[in-house]
């Protein structure tokens, strides 16, 4: 397992981004939580840690379930000053995230609706040429100042 015993540094200049390869396996929600929880401290925005670590959370259980990647990349960025968001990077640009609702006896397939609850916004973005795309990242954002 990859350890958060390299201190992140903020950047002071332009958006700062935060990125970090895991297996792509159930496991890896916890040193994602880890992982947001310290570039958030360094960033000063604690009190968006619980949402950005409830939403990494969800979006690593579905690319684990929904892809066969051996790894994914998570990211942590301030896309601007009020805004940041959180993402997954896979190589199966063939599956694309799904909001659905699940029955009431659905054991799994609620994710992307609590996702869709705390963040402020959520999407994917392709990754590659339009013709041939190597993968994608599910994102979500929330606002830093003012938000939900």
């Amino acid at each position: 397992m990859t350890s958060l015993r390299t201190p992140v540094e903020a950047l002071s200049a332009g958006h700062p981004m935060y990125s970090q390869a895991f297996p792509c396996e159930p496991a890896t929600a916890e040193p994602g939580r880890e992982l947001v929880r310290c570039v958030l401290s360094v960033w000063h925005l604690d009190g968006l840690a619980d949402r950005a670590a409830l939403i990494f959370t969800e979006l690593i259980a579905n690319a684990s379930e929904h892809t066969p990647c051996p790894e994914i990349r998570l990211t942590v960025g301030r896309t601007s000053a009020t805004r940041l968001r959180v993402g997954v990077v896979d190589r199966e640009p063939s599956r694309l995230p799904i909001l659905s609702q699940a029955a009431d006896d659905d054991e799994s397939g609620r994710g992307l609706l609590l996702v869709d609850a705390v963040a402020d916004r959520w999407g994917y973005d392709l990754h590659g040429s339009d013709r041939r795309p190597w993968g994608k990242e599910v994102w979500a954002e929330l606002r830093t100042e003012g938000g939900k």
